[in-house]
């Protein structure tokens, strides 16, 4: 954090006293301490994020060394280049709620994909990038070469075949950041995307030939297993997670399969824990637990410092990062 806070900051110092506020607060301040301590930090990042264009924010916590490592879906793999190259083409529908099934059916006419009150456009921002990545599966594919979804992304990315098509100010996504600093990254279940499901259907109609041409799954926690085993042991890994599901789940995970599959009990736990959700505390949800029932799966210490914010994440991760920022 810089030594004069900026205004975000000093507002959310002075406003931010109790209750979700506070927890917002307490949990940006821990962030803070745990990289003024040597940590460094994992953010999970779930839901639509991308296309909320937290990359406004993100891509500056990235290049200042805040974020360290991501986990993410498939969705948001993709969905912050769809942004980039298509941005122009979007259309934000604020009354989304009164949609009728006709209304609904006139965007796909349209070729609209709505995601709550913003819509990409297929063929400025899906097929656009289909086409670019397309390039290199096929590529990889003839050399009998082998990469993960993120590595791919990279490479177009780095190529700059993109470049004449950028929309934003490049400097506001998330996934240039990533690709620059060439960030360790982890994206579970990646088939269920957009660019998975293509992936797909060029495998079905013969383009790639070789559908382990992209790595997935179980190679990601192998992978994710040897960088937290090697930088653990030098660092102390914060988890910071947004919203739920397979992109949280996936990699806490990995520190009980170190410990109770393969034996190795002097892996530390986690260092710092935070998660966002507007999954109200539940039984039975993953997204709904409080942070001490990990304590019981091998995933938390009794002693690490937890904090939950009930809230809305396209609300609360921009003022996090700001306060970590010092803006």
């Amino acid at each position: 954090m810089s030594a004069t806070p900026g205004p975000i900051s000093q507002f959310v110092d002075h406003h931010y006293r109790h209750f979700n506020a506070a927890a917002l607060k307490d949990a940006a301040n821990g962030y803070s301490r745990h990289l003024d301590a040597g940590g460094i930090m994992l953010l999970t990042l779930a839901g639509a994020m991308s296309t909320a264009e937290l990359g406004l924010s993100l891509a500056e916590m990235i290049r200042q060394g805040k974020v360290h490592a991501i986990c993410c879906t498939g969705a948001n793999l993709e969905e912050d280049i769809f942004n980039l190259v298509a941005h122009d083409h979007y259309e934000r529908i604020p009354h989304y709620r009164d949609l009728t099934p006709a209304d609904e059916q006139a965007l796909l006419d349209r070729h609209m994909n709505r995601v709550t009150d913003t819509c990409i456009p297929e063929m400025e921002a899906m097929r656009r990038i289909e086409t670019a990545v397309l390039e290199e599966w096929v590529a990889a594919d003839q050399r009998g070469e082998r990469l993960f979804p993120h590595e791919f992304m990279f490479r177009v990315l780095r190529t700059g075949k993109l470049k004449k098509s950028y929309q934003i100010d490049p400097a506001n996504s998330w996934m240039v950041a990533a690709a620059e600093r060439d960030l360790p990254m982890i994206v579970p279940g990646w088939e269920d995307a957009t660019l998975g499901n293509m992936y797909a259907g060029h495998c079905i109609s013969g383009d790639v030939k070789n559908v382990h041409t992209v790595r997935t799954g179980i190679e990601y926690m192998i992978r994710l297993a040897e960088w937290y085993q090697a930088t653990s042991a030098r660092q102390s890994i914060g988890f910071f997670q947004i919203g739920g599901g397979i992109a949280g789940d996936f990699p806490i995970c990995v520190v009980p399969m170190l410990h109770q599959d393969l034996q190795r009990p002097d892996v530390p736990l986690w260092g710092y824990f935070c998660q966002i959700s507007d999954s109200t505390t539940s039984y039975g949800s993953y997204s709904g637990a409080v942070p001490n029932e990990k304590i019981t799966w091998g995933k938390l210490a009794q002693d690490t410092p937890k904090y939950v914010i009930e809230s809305d994440a396209t609300i609360v991760a921009p003022l996090i990062f700001a306060k970590v920022l010092g803006w």
